[in-house]
């Protein structure tokens, strides 16, 4: 099934999608030379927005879930793709541990598991699900809807090594982004293979490392293919040690939100854009519990002075992250949407729709109260079109939010490299 789109196959993202797909084989080929010389993340998703007149990431989960969104026909990709990874990181691989978030009890997520299982037990492993939740003290059943079940087992660990009763796995796999930190029972684990690696946790990462990599693959793919980077990367910058809650902390705020309007009423205005920009202001790692602000004139600052100290849990300096904002131009049934795209090792393996009928086009729609429609990326009769119009075709689409999909887990592959522990020992 193909999603019907409204606006977003007219307007200037043909003249991009033109480019992308002109340049389909460089485009390939310098994909294929990256990966020789750089290691992707072993799984990621990326939310896209196109706003009409660019298309860019605005968002890369190195730990995704979601997974049980994407539909049968998307799984031999993804298996293709499993085998793919483990081969180059275990080929001896038997047995993988797959580690969840403590907080289980939600089906929709126990869901992502039970697709999870089922992807790595196709690519010829024995799965088991192993959780650190100092809740779970022995192996539960649960039941899913449609009939499926998982089995949550106590993780135990001996000798350093990381397993659950009468299984020692050569590999683990997390499903949770550690966000309030790194728990020792992780650490140090003897001749295992966790993936993704610690230092990829919300507890250490952080969204402007990764986007200062996205803005240096930019440049080069816009080199690449002739384009200006700006129409596949949003503009941010980093603000250090903001106290949300103080006079100086807010101008100083204020300010770097105003010289980020600026900087993108100027693109506007270069492209003959008549959208009003905005920014969204965000925390720079996603542990501190700030919710995303939409942030139009810098004079809102002010009256929203009260709102941000409620939406962070920090006292205090924090560090927050200021984007330029990208409209969502894409719709499903008059609702909302953003394109998410789901990779495994360097492929792209499917992806859905986040639609959100209650949210506005300049709005996170990662929320309560989103649904997922997917897309046709791995329909073998939707490969990309080369000779069709710009626009004319969903999966000339596709390809292109695969590109972009891809780009940003480069990008993540660099931050990877550029923030582990062991490779600045070394260095």
């Amino acid at each position: 099934m193909v999603p019907h789109l409204v606006t977003a196959l007219t307007g200037p993202i043909n003249e991009l999608e033109q480019r992308v797909l002109d340049s389909m084989p460089a485009i390939e080929r310098w994909f294929r030379l990256e990966w020789m010389e750089h290691t992707p993340p072993f799984y990621s998703a990326v939310d896209v927005r196109n706003a009409g007149f660019k298309l860019a990431p605005v968002d890369t989960d190195l730990f995704p879930g979601g997974w049980n969104n994407l539909t049968p026909s998307m799984l031999p990709l993804a298996v293709q793709a499993a085998m793919a990874a483990i081969e180059k990181i275990c080929p001896e691989a038997r047995n993988l541990l797959i580690v969840p978030e403590n907080n289980t009890r939600n089906t929709f997520y126990l869901s992502n598991l039970a697709q999870l299982r089922r992807i790595f037990h196709m690519a010829g492993l024995n799965v088991r699900i192993g959780s650190i939740s100092p809740d779970v003290k022995k192996s539960t059943v649960i039941e899913l809807p449609g009939g499926e079940s998982i089995t949550l087992e106590p993780v135990v660990r001996t000798k350093g090594r990381l397993g659950v009763k009468d299984f020692d796995p050569c590999t683990i796999l997390l499903n949770t982004d550690l966000s309030a930190g790194v728990p020792g029972i992780l650490e140090d684990l003897h001749e295992q293979y966790l993936l993704p690696p610690l230092h990829a946790a919300w507890a250490t990462r952080r969204k402007s490392t990764h986007f200062k990599c996205y803005e240096e693959v930019s440049k080069r793919f816009g080199k690449l293919i002739g384009v200006d980077p700006w129409l596949i990367n949003p503009m941010f910058d980093k603000c250090e040690s903001v106290d949300c809650g103080s006079p100086a902390g807010l101008d100083a705020l204020t300010s770097r939100v105003d010289a980020m309007l600026t900087k993108v009423k100027k693109k506007y205005k270069e492209y003959g854009i008549k959208e009003k920009p905005f920014v969204i202001v965000k925390a720079d790692n996603s542990s501190s519990g700030m919710g995303i602000m939409t942030v139009r004139d810098a004079k809102e600052l002010a009256t929203l002075r009260g709102t941000m100290a409620g939406k962070t849990s920090l006292q205090g300096p924090c560090e927050l992250i200021i984007q330029e904002g990208v409209l969502t131009n894409e719709r499903m049934n008059d609702a909302v949407a953003e394109p998410v795209v789901y990779m495994m090792d360097r492929y792209v393996v499917g992806g859905f729709y986040r639609v959100h009928a209650e949210r506005g086009v300049d709005e996170s729609l990662n929320a309560p109260g989103s649904s997922y429609v997917p897309l046709a990326f791995a329909e073998s009769t939707h490969l990309p079109q080369p000779g069709i119009k710009p626009g004319a075709s969903a999966p000339n689409r596709f390809y292109m939010y695969g590109v972009i999909g891809r780009l940003a887990m480069l990008a993540a592959s660099y931050e990877l490299e550029a923030t582990d522990p062991e490779a600045e020992q070394y260095s």
